[in-house]
């Protein structure tokens, strides 16, 4: 029983909290609220969540009555991962919230203009100084414009920009979706659409290029129109801005639509309350050591403060502006450039300030513990065999889809099929829909949307299915519409059962090609990934184009029989059925395994 003469007091916590926060909500010591969880069986240290009921148990030992805090309800539009840092503001009093610059990032296909943008942007205005006064680049800088600040993130490109979204930060508030006038909407174009719109983020377009002779505003503004992005002047929400970077043209009337998307959004932060942000980048600096970009979302960072940023931490000795100027406070929406961490933390990563760098090192040991705890659930996360399950749950609303396709006469069938099936508890959100390979960029969509990738009569290269074994993505491979549509239908009405499916091994190069007597064609070939197993098939690949697959029928190293030839090494392949090799085509070594569908 407690001595502090509280028993019977009533306090409210949420599902899931630490044992400093009940701590410091009950007033008792951590060291006491730990021994109570030993004594029942729990092992937790001060920065590790527990749940509600093993709270509630600490709390009546403590002499306290809990009861669960009230969630507000999500809204429609807020389905989906919402950033730590905005529910960190989200908890904040509102009587201490003020309005913040935004937080601006340029997305857009290759040669459209994104940089050109930028500079003209940075050279038509930046706030404090010309730009000549730049002395230092930290991937982000801020321009003025009616006396109010703009922060610019000076890192496109929409690998990035998911990346940091996979990781939590979904640094900007606003996007600049930069088309040209006289290209048009590109895949490219697509992808970064499809990305801004998974992060529920605002877009303007900038119609760029307008000055070139063959530029064709209404042809772009149908193409956009095409892609869910319904210009503001035929009765959509998207506001279009015609612009030309290279002579300056309409970079005003670009700012004043930033001003006037984020005076709708209400973006707003509480510089005196927990301090958070984002690493915009980071590198080592001769003579200065590790010197980090950071972009505070939240709160006011100082020179003196202790800083968790990913797996790095330590005390910022010193911070500079985006001009390279000395700062010993940084606000909301400001980016800065510190010194002091131990080590490079990844962009994207999250930082935080701690009371001490004790705290800073326990905080990294537990998140490094439920990080390796949680690697194994991440794997099912996106799992079609879960999906009614976590449903049921309340763990999820929507199967977020990311659907390639070889040509678009297979592509429209399957996302009308698929939109049919949209009428049932769990809605379909087809992020994304293209034709071609499956590519490292469709998997990173998927990776930070928690979405699944559907392939229909494609592949996924190399680098996408290695990118998504290491963050746990499903991708499935279909040739048959109909079994794709029974498979979502299935995993939707919560009947999907385990089923065979194709696990890749390795791939190798056809480098030289034998003709033996009896045997016919022996493909001489270098291992370039994985392994090469004798028990398994062969898929032969040409410009890309699957010519053949069957069972490997003979596989030998140094003219010796073996089971295996792993990477970096040279072997004989012969393939049952057929003996039309070439010097330069691709083998991609599979078997099929009774696996659980995902």
């Amino acid at each position: 029983m407690s001595e502090n003469g509280q028993k019977g007091k009533t306090i409210e916590i949420s599902p899931n909290i630490t044992v400093r926060e009940l701590s410091q909500i009950i007033k008792a010591s951590p060291i006491e609220i730990i021994k109570i969880l030993m004594a029942n069986g729990v092992m937790a240290n001060i920065n590790q969540q527990i749940d509600f009921d093993t709270a509630a148990v600490v709390a009546a030992e403590l002499g306290y009555e809990v009861t669960l805090e009230t969630q507000a309800p999500i809204k429609e539009e807020d389905k989906g991962e919402i950033p730590l840092w905005r529910r960190v503001i989200a908890d904040e009093n509102p009587d201490e919230l003020i309005k913040r610059p935004p937080v601006v990032t340029i997305l857009g296909h290759v040669d459209h203009g994104k940089t050109t943008l930028l500079d003209a942007i940075r050279h038509t205005n930046v706030a404090g100084g010309e730009v000549g006064g730049i002395t230092q680049h930290i991937g982000a800088y801020q321009v003025e414009h009616n006396n109010r600040l703009i922060t610019f993130l000076d890192t496109p490109g929409h690998a990035a920009f998911t990346a940091m979204r996979a990781r939590g930060a979904q640094g900007a508030d606003i996007v600049i979706l930069v088309v040209a006038a006289d290209d048009g909407v590109m895949p490219q174009t697509k992808e970064a659409a499809a990305h801004a719109k998974a992060a529920q983020v605002p877009i303007i377009v900038a119609m760029n290029k307008i000055d070139k002779q063959n530029a064709d505003q209404s042809r772009v503004k149908q193409q956009l129109a095409e892609i869910g992005l319904v210009p503001d002047d035929w009765d959509g929400d998207t506001i279009v801005v015609p612009i030309s970077a290279k002579k300056g043209e309409g970079i005003e009337d670009l700012l004043e639509a930033i001003s006037l998307v984020s005076d709708n959004m209400d973006i707003r932060a509480n510089p005196k309350g927990r301090v958070i942000g984002t690493v915009i980048e980071a590198e080592i600096a001769r003579a200065k050591g590790v010197m980090a970009s950071l972009l505070i979302q939240n709160g006011s960072l100082e020179v003196g403060d202790v800083v968790v940023a990913g797996n790095t931490c330590g005390k910022i000795k010193a911070m500079f502006d985006y001009l390279g100027k000395r700062v010993r406070k940084a606000s909301p929406s400001f980016p800065v450039s510190v010194m002091g961490l131990n080590d490079i933390p990844q962009a994207g990563d999250l930082f935080q300030v701690v009371d001490s760098e004790k705290d800073a090192r326990m905080m990294i040991d537990s998140l490094n513990q439920a990080k390796a705890e949680s690697e194994s659930d991440q794997k099912s996360v996106m799992s079609l065999e879960q999906l009614f399950d976590r449903f049921q749950a309340g763990d999820v609303r929507e199967l977020r889809l990311v659907i390639k396709a070889d040509v678009q006469g297979s592509l429209e069938p399957v996302v009308s099929s698929l939109k049919d099936l949209d009428k049932g508890d769990i809605a379909i959100n087809i992020l994304h829909a293209e034709t071609g390979m499956i590519s490292e960029s469709d998997v990173m969509l998927a990776s930070a949307s928690k979405a699944i990738v559907i392939g229909f009569n494609v592949q996924a290269d190399t680098a996408a299915r290695r990118l998504a074994d290491s963050e746990g993505v499903s991708i499935r491979i279909y040739d048959i519409i109909y079994r794709l549509i029974e498979d979502i239908e299935k995993a939707l009405k919560g009947m999907l059962e385990p089923e065979e499916q194709e696990v890749v091994s390795g791939h190798a190069e056809i480098r030289a090609v034998f003709r033996i007597s009896k045997v016919g064609n022996i493909a001489g070939c270098y291992v370039t990934d994985g392994v090469l197993h004798r028990n398994a098939k062969m898929r032969v690949i040409r410009s890309g184009n699957v010519i053949h697959e069957g069972w490997i029928s003979s596989l030998k190293h140094l003219q010796e029989d073996v089971r295996e030839v792993r990477q970096g090494f040279e072997c004989g392949v012969a393939i049952k059925s057929f003996d039309g090799f070439i010097v330069g085509d691709k083998l991609e070594c599979f078997s099929v395994e009774k696996v659980a569908v995902k």
